[in-house]
């Protein structure tokens, strides 16, 4: 086997890895807001278990990257392909961190009765989850299209988390005993609104390993910077 073979094997490895990270990561997601709309607390348990999966395939892809930097020393594609792994994978481990959140918001909610019926949320938490499907199918097919449409649906969980928001100050200022449980609630919309977020930071590193175009931030005029490796 070539050289160059046993490399691209190495990296197709790696994206598997990640790509398995995120499926982890997109079932601790919709497990989260399962045990809260179904009041479940055993759920909880399998997120927290999950969490220990996800630190470690964290840590494995980390140290495979690392590895593949030190022996191979790649250049333009595959090593924009190795970074844009690095940041993804950290990416993912922070949506898992954010799922904790969601469990510990729902603990406290399943001491008291729900406070409201579960409309708007449970939808925020379907789109984030796909947000972040969409996002890593993105990098699998090298489609900066669908990549784009993933950064389209950001707006679509900011509008939820803002009207959720403007929901649940209305139950706060009507009685205050509905306060904890609002504030609870409007944590984890605010959970879910950052989990988008960092699906749409994958998808905009998907257009950079794509395009080698960083369109993080845009240039007066909307132009966007050319990154080059």
């Amino acid at each position: 086997m070539s050289t160059k073979r046993k490399f691209d094997e190495m990296l197709a490895g790696l994206k598997a890895k990640v790509v398995a990270m995120g499926d982890l990561a997109q079932s601790m997601i919709r497990l989260s807001m399962g045990a809260l709309v179904d009041r479940n607390a055993s759920l909880i348990e399998r997120v927290l278990t999950s969490e220990e999966r996800l630190d470690n395939y964290q840590i494995e892809i980390d140290n495979e990257a690392v590895r593949l930097m030190a022996l191979q020393s790649p250049v333009a594609q595959d090593l924009r392909f190795i970074l844009m792994v690095a940041r993804i994978n950290t990416e993912l481990e922070r949506i898992g961190d954010l799922c904790v959140n969601l469990c510990e918001s729902t603990q406290l909610l399943l001491t008291e009765p729900p406070l409201k019926p579960l409309v708007d949320l449970p939808k925020m938490a379907a789109t984030a989850e796909r947000m972040v499907q969409e996002s890593l199918q993105s990098l699998l097919d090298g489609s900066t299209d669908r990549a784009l449409q993933v950064i389209k649906a950001d707006d679509e969980v900011d509008a939820l988390n803002d009207q959720i928001f403007r929901e649940l100050l209305t139950y706060m200022l009507s009685n205050p005993v509905h306060i904890t449980r609002a504030l609870a609630l409007i944590l984890m919309a605010r959970n879910l609104e950052r989990i988008a977020d960092h699906a749409t930071n994958i998808a905009e590193e998907v257009v950079y390993l794509v395009k080698g175009e960083d369109i993080r931030h845009q240039n007066p005029g909307g132009e966007r910077s050319k990154l080059q490796l």
